[in-house]
């Protein structure tokens, strides 16, 4: 049995079921839905259709990271155990999440001198996120002990690709990623974006793309040009979407039509609350291991 505990936040947006079966531990970050506040607990509190559904009604939703308090709570009992923990957190390019992670850890070394509290930035969000802690799961079983591991997270988590596109831009508008006006006109033009989060670990609009059938179609050649070994990458690849399901099935389909030697079918997840309550509804992303991000 491994010496350490690997542990994410809720927004890497995997299912519980997928979590348990890794043995990675979690711990949810907070929104709020016309001023209820709810744990993001991976749809436990809040299915998230019955989110979306809301949010499309006109529900205003709000979002908080994890408290340095929540950390020390969620690490304690692990340290307890004689456990060490590594810890990967949310991107620091979208939330604090990562400061709080590093001063609980602070916290707690002081109280625990003889145990090893990694604290991992992932720069990834969402089931992108998660596709970054199913490979550190991968690892951890072939033996690899935690400082090797934080090393190699640094060198490689750069390499995890995020790319979605929405054909709903209301939310996005409402977040300030895209003014109301060019919202307006994109909607009226029937204009998707096609986004992308850069090295930073920030969401970074790159293409407006017409049609939605286009944008899945451009979405598959990105992955082409950037996945390891082109056309005949042999990693997973993970799709997460937000009350729209159908779209990403679509293009599940063409990514595993482009790609004959994945490792098993493309997975696709919900996006969780804390991410959805950004999005709103009809987003589609798609994540995969290739080059490094470099802008």
């Amino acid at each position: 049995m491994s010496s350490y505990i690997l542990s994410c936040c809720s927004t890497a947006d995997l299912s519980e079921e997928h979590l348990r079966q890794r043995d990675i531990a979690y711990v949810c970050f907070h929104f709020e839905l016309d001023g209820e506040p709810l744990l993001d607990d991976l749809g436990r509190s809040m299915p998230p259709e019955e989110l979306f559904r809301r949010m499309g009604e006109g529900a205003v939703t709000k979002t908080s990271h994890v408290s340095v308090e929540e950390y020390v709570g969620h690490f304690e009992p692990f340290l307890k155990e004689g456990k060490d923990i590594f810890h990967v957190t949310l991107s620091s390019g979208i939330s604090d999440t990562y400061r709080s992670a590093q001063r609980a850890a602070k916290d707690l070394q002081a109280a625990y001198p003889d145990r090893k509290i990694f604290i991992v930035d992932s720069l990834a969000a969402s089931s992108g996120y998660g596709l970054l802690m199913d490979m550190l799961a991968d690892l951890r079983e072939r033996g690899m002990e935690a400082e090797e591991l934080y090393q190699w997270t640094e060198r490689n988590k750069l390499r995890l690709h995020h790319w979605f596109f929405s054909t709903d831009l209301t939310f996005y508008i409402r977040g300030g990623r895209i003014s109301r006006t060019a919202g307006f006109i994109g909607t009226m033009l029937n204009i998707c974006p096609l986004l992308n989060v850069n090295r930073r670990g920030q969401l970074t609009p790159r293409e407006k793309i017409r049609t939605k059938k286009k944008v899945m179609e451009r979405i598959v050649e990105l992955m082409k040009r950037h996945a390891n070994g082109g056309e005949d990458y042999q990693g997973k690849c993970y799709l997460c979407h937000s009350m729209c399901y159908e779209d990403a099935r679509e293009v599940a389909d063409l990514v595993a039509g482009a790609f004959p030697y994945l490792n098993g079918k493309p997975e696709i997840y919900p996006i969780g609350a804390a991410i959805g309550s950004h999005t709103g509804p009809g987003t589609v992303a798609l994540f995969f291991w290739g080059d490094e991000r470099n802008e």
